[in-house]
Order: C-alpha cells, then sequence, then structure tokens
C-alpha cells in the first residue's frame, strides 16, 4: 500500500468549494431514500507526489479497488482502496487521460483507457485557461486515442485516428472522450471532443462501422458533444446503448447495431453517460443551463429509475414533470463544481470526480 504521507496535514484538510464558497464536507444532501453524507477528504493525496489536474474517470475492478484515471502526466492512473488508501499509481502516457473502464474476459480483467488529446501546453502564458484556440491556453488539443491494457498497465493495442483506415479526412479531429463494451467484446466510442461521431470496432479494435455526427436528415441521429456511452444491461436479452449528447442536454438511445430508440430528456442539465447499479442509473451533470448558457460551478449528479425517468438530483433542485414533460433542472451550487465521473460501490456509496475543480481530489458520498 502506498502511503498518503502523514506530514500532508495541510494538504489534507484542503478541497474544492463550490460556488457559493461553502465547505461541503459533513453535509448531509439528496432526499426520500437518496441521502448521502459527504466525505469530501475521502480521496486526499499529496500533490507533490501524486498531482492530478481533473478527476476524469473511474472503475471498479473484480477486488473491489477504484481506479481513477487523470490527466497529469506524472500519474495517469490511481487506484483505491473503498477507504481512501493509495494502493497504486501508474503511467505518464496519457496526458489527455479522459476516460477508463475494467472488463473481464475469460478468466482475466482489462482495463480500456480513452485519451481524448487535450495535454498541458509547454508555451502556456500562465493565465490563458478559457481560450481554446489559442496556441497559449493551458491546455491545447492534439489528437487522441484508445488503449488496451492488463489490470497493471501493460499495453495490449491502441485504437488511433480513424484517417488511418479510411472512416475520417485528416483534416476531421478525433478527440474521444468514452468508451462501452458490449457483451460480445465489441466497442463502442464516443469522438466528444473531435467530430462527435460514435465509432464501433470489434473486440480486436478493427472498425465496424459509425453514426452520429452533425449533419444528419433525422436529427435523432446528430451528437453535440456526445460526452459519454454506456450499455444498458438491464434487458439482458436487448441491450442498448445510451449516449450522452451535452450539449442538446439529453441522452440518446440507439440498438447496438447504431438504430436511434428514443431520447430521454436532462432539460437543464448538461450531462454525461450513464454509470449502472441495478435498475437505476446515475449521470455526472458538468454545468447547468443558466441564463442561457453552461454556467461555471454549477454540476450535480442526476438519478434515474427502471423507466429513464430522473427521480432524484443531488446537489440540484429536485426533479418536476408536468403533463410528462421535465421541468428545468438547476444545481443548488452548494455541492459541487463540474461533476465529471461516478462510482458506485456495493453498499450503494457514490465515488464522485470532478473537472475544473481547483485540482481536488476524488469525493465520496456515503448512503445514509
Amino acid at each position: 500500500m502506498l502511503s498518503k504521507s502523514s506530514n500532508q496535514t495541510a494538504v489534507l484538510t484542503q478541497h474544492a468549494l463550490p460556488k457559493n464558497g461553502k465547505d461541503p464536507h459533513g453535509k448531509i444532501i439528496g432526499h426520500g431514500e437518496f441521502t448521502y453524507l459527504i466525505d469530501a477528504d475521502w480521496g486526499k493525496l499529496d500533490p507533490n507526489k501524486y498531482p492530478i489536474e481533473n478527476c476524469h474517470g473511474f472503475a471498479m475492478d473484480a477486488k473491489g479497488r477504484i481506479f481513477m484515471i487523470t490527466d497529469n502526466p506524472r500519474n495517469n492512473i490511481l487506484v483505491y482502496s473503498q477507504q481512501g488508501e493509495l494502493l497504486d499509481a501508474f503511467s505518464s502516457q496519457f496526458p489527455g487521460g479522459h476516460a477508463i473502464k475494467i472488463v473481464k474476459e475469460g478468466q482475466q480483467e482489462f482495463i480500456y483507457v480513452v485519451d481524448s488529446g487535450w495535454i498541458v501546453n509547454r508555451q502556456w502564458d500562465g493565465k490563458s485557461v478559457d481560450k481554446w484556440d489559442s496556441p497559449y491556453n493551458k491546455v491545447i488539443p492534439q489528437s487522441g486515442f484508445v488503449a488496451k491494457m492488463t489490470l497493471d498497465g501493460k499495453l495490449i493495442y491502441t485504437i488511433g485516428h480513424p484517417q488511418t483506415y479510411g472512416v475520417y479526412k485528416p483534416e476531421q479531429p478525433f478527440r474521444p472522450t468514452d468508451i462501452a463494451i458490449a457483451p460480445n467484446g465489441d466497442l463502442y466510442v464516443t469522438d466528444g471532443y473531435g467530430s462527435d461521431f460514435l465509432l464501433h470496432y470489434d473486440k480486436q479494435g478493427q472498425y465496424i462501422n459509425h453514426w452520429g455526427g452533425h449533419d444528419n436528415k433525422d436529427s435523432n441521429y446528430n451528437l453535440h458533444n456526445t460526452h459519454g456511452i454506456e450499455i444498458d444491461r438491464r434487458d439482458k436479452q436487448n441491450p442498448t446503448l445510451i449516449v450522452s449528447s451535452r450539449f442538446e442536454q439529453c441522452l440518446k438511445v440507439f440498438s447496438l447495431a447504431g438504430e436511434f430508440i428514443n431520447k430521454i430528456d436532462t432539460n437543464g442539465a448538461y450531462i454525461g453517460g450513464p454509470v449502472f447499479k441495478d435498475n437505476l442509473f446515475f449521470a455526472p451533470v458538468c454545468w447547468s443551463h443558466v441564463n442561457n448558457h453552461n454556467a461555471d460551478n454549477t454540476g450535480f449528479i442526476s438519478i434515474f429509475d427502471q423507466n429513464n425517468t430522473v427521480i432524484a438530483n443531488l446537489g440540484a433542485t429536485q426533479p418536476e414533470y408536468i403533463d410528462g414533460h421535465l421541468q428545468p433542472m438547476q444545481s443548488t451550487e452548494d455541492v459541487f463544481n463540474h461533476v465529471h465521473c461516478i462510482c458506485v460501490d456495493q453498499d450503494n456509496n457514490l465515488y464522485v470526480g470532478q473537472w475544473n475543480a481547483q485540482q481536488s481530489y476524488p469525493m465520496k458520498l456515503i448512503k445514509q
């Protein structure tokens, strides 16, 4: 087990504050059967030894260990126990580390990592953080990729820019954001920061097909910032894909062959992909829609039932449907900055990672 370092008391008492500036540690949030105690210190580490920029993705292995992908080149993957102990830290090959999934194949588990292509700029001017087109911004884009590895980090293969197999033109950006793995091992990759297509591969990484983008005659097939994806296995005979179209404030449901099925409205929420637990799923919300734009530091968590209806929000107004239509949801601005990833354990506790939250480490929400 790696040490958090006992002489880092000052560091360990600090965490990102929500928009209202109040410390959420020890606060109980939620309502009804979905109430949680916030442990904002759960994942704190010594930033001099284990620095992070953003907590981008979680995955849990068969032993209950929690793997987190970050975009700091000194340690891309941190492995925690459920008690918040650091068990391992490895890899420096994912400067744009953005998503991580663990899948069992036969008797062995494997990691899939998605690198979105965003990197820390060596030419940063020291102040620009939101000028995405500037060559002097803190973070700048390059092409991303997908990697398959063993649990201890040995590389098996990578999937690169689709121009190399004739699917994209060279000028089309490829900056993938998430991956889902079907029961037969097929891979589904969202190009959410690139050209907004959803790409389908077999388990060997061979291209099968793709759909999405912005210019379909049927707008149901359009994807706008398709940030997250997961396989819905609740109907074991008919698994489907649930895909976020974040800037449309919705999730879209497709068959595994790419046929549009329906849309799940998330009015007011710029939402990421689902995280399933039993018949429910949880989804991270990066921003609320406020004053006609995605407002900074207004993230929250939405919880959906077996009918894909929002039944609770954590850190936001509670869902309300009028005549079947979801009313706008909005952050209460007293818990989160920008929720980017969620993990659910066997006891229904939540582990929450954030983007753009002052390099804060993940927190734990303890089910009450």
